[in-house]
């Protein structure tokens, strides 16, 4: 009806006789007896009335019908329900202390992203896994995010345990996950986005800094005793025979263990020029307030960690101590001051950001530019389409490489403030390409390393406790 009285309206010919009922518009009222009659036009006009009503009435109703025509079309051709997603992290066992807030990140970017207006006229949902700091249990929990959630992709993994347990799953599937940690390299999957950080990314560049910028020469090496630890310590010790440095130490911590005494006091004795620090999860702050109870101060024995950010080390006292990330939150740009505020304003004013969580957040972003570009959330085809995607990020610019599906990021080493911040003391100034596999070996030889750790353990990625033998390997 509504379409009826908007074509009236257009034709010129609507009066206020047109608000009466339609009744009384279709009846025409006696004519006096002393009037004359009607002429001859007059006639042809009142009879000619009804069926212009009739031409109106007509065009009304298939206008009506082209209407629902379309929106019935609409309905059929175009696909209005949710895309969903996967989030798999730990929100249980030791490594939830540094989960949790990738989570929210995470949860942050798919927020705005639907607040945008979703992806494809679809909104965004979510379905958040606990992974219970257990690669096992990321295994089974990455099958029933695929098979039976029917997710366009994982977001996920933090230790590379877990993204071991989680890699087979996903290319067994033909599926893809994004996995915003660094690492230690070594790995490169069609199925899966690095957003975190390269070898070449991180620990090189912080061990020629160490040897030119504090002057060191006897580096000890210590971490928590799985893969991503094993693997990083034997990329430092390659660069540093190439750098003519000392071997101080190297030792570990059994996963998730708060007792940490015996290698701080390991730490102490070889008296390093520096420490190199992959101590993570629920070990680091245990070790951080371990080491400066046993009097290592930052002047004369400086920690540089791989492990903790900002969002982490704030509990602990380790001012004066270094760190090196691809971000830090007191990067002056005006697309971390829009992150840091957004991720404030949703989760607490007080509440630290950090790499981990700026490279879970870039991820998202990154995935859904692909959704867009694609114009389609079908896992192979977003995939393909993410291997081209870059980003103004909070760090700065950085794209994922086409060849390795690793993303170029810069590179910052900062000395960490009594208030918790990181004042940066070096970068690389622009993002520096990822270099999953470094030099010093080729990669049959790096891989032959990994899988020899593998078997090691027993078919595990993570050490057996017995292994560690009080901190010593």
């Amino acid at each position: 009806m509504m379409v009826f009285w908007l074509l009236l309206a257009r034709s010129g010919k609507m009066d206020k006789d047109c608000r009466r009922p339609f009744s009384a518009l279709t009846t025409l009222a006696p004519l006096p007896v002393s009037q004359p009659p009607p002429s001859r036009d007059s006639a042809v006009a009142m009879a000619a009335a009804p069926r212009r009503w009739s031409g109106w009435l007509m065009l009304a109703a298939l206008a009506a019908a082209a209407a629902s025509g379309w929106l019935l079309l609409d309905r059929l051709l175009v696909d209005r329900r949710p895309i969903v997603v996967g989030i798999l992290h730990s929100k249980s066992g030791p490594m939830a202390v540094s989960e949790r807030s990738m989570i929210e990140a995470e949860v942050l970017a798919l927020e705005q992203i639907n607040q945008a207006g979703g992806l494809l006229g679809r909104p965004v949902r979510w379905v958040i896994a606990d992974g219970a700091s257990d690669w096992p249990t990321f295994a089974r929990q990455a099958e029933r995010l695929i098979r039976e959630q029917q997710v366009a992709v994982i977001f996920g993994c933090c230790s590379s345990a877990c993204r071991k347990g989680v890699l087979p799953v996903v290319e067994a599937a033909d599926h893809l996950l994004v996995y915003p940690m660094a690492y230690e390299g070594l790995e490169q999957s069609p199925n899966i986005v690095y957003t975190g950080a390269a070898p070449n990314q991180q620990i090189t560049p912080a061990v020629q800094w160490c040897q030119e910028s504090l002057g060191a020469r006897r580096f000890f090496l210590v971490g928590s005793d799985y893969v991503w630890p094993h693997c990083v310590n034997a990329i430092v010790k390659d660069q540093l025979t190439g750098l003519g440095a000392e071997l101080a130490g190297e030792a570990y911590v059994p996963f998730g263990a708060t007792e940490v005494a015996d290698v701080v006091a390991r730490i102490a004795a070889a008296k390093p020029d520096v420490v190199l620090s992959t101590v993570a999860g629920d070990s680091a702050l245990p070790f951080a307030r371990a080491t400066r109870a046993a009097g290592l101060d930052p002047t004369t024995t400086p920690i540089v960690t791989f492990a903790v950010g900002e969002n982490e080390w704030q509990g602990a006292d380790m001012a004066g101590h270094y760190a090196a990330w691809n971000y830090f939150q007191s990067l002056e740009r005006p697309e971390n001051t829009a992150f840091v505020r957004a991720f404030q304003d949703r989760y607490g004013a007080n509440r630290a950001t950090s790499d981990p969580m700026v490279a879970a957040y870039n991820g998202v972003h990154l995935w859904a530019q692909a959704v867009r570009e694609a114009e389609t959330a079908n896992v192979a085809q977003v995939r393909a389409t993410l291997r081209h995607q870059s980003l103004d990020a909070p760090e700065g610019i950085i794209s994922i490489d086409a060849e390795t599906q690793h993303t170029w990021r810069p590179v910052f080493i900062g000395r960490i403030r009594p208030d918790g911040q990181a004042e940066v003391v070096w970068s690389s100034r622009t993002a520096v390409r990822p270099m999953p596999f470094p030099i010093s070996r080729t990669r049959s030889e790096w891989e032959q390393f990994v899988a020899e750790r593998y078997r090691g353990w027993g078919g595990r990625w993570v050490a057996p406790p017995a292994a560690a033998e009080g901190g010593r390997r």
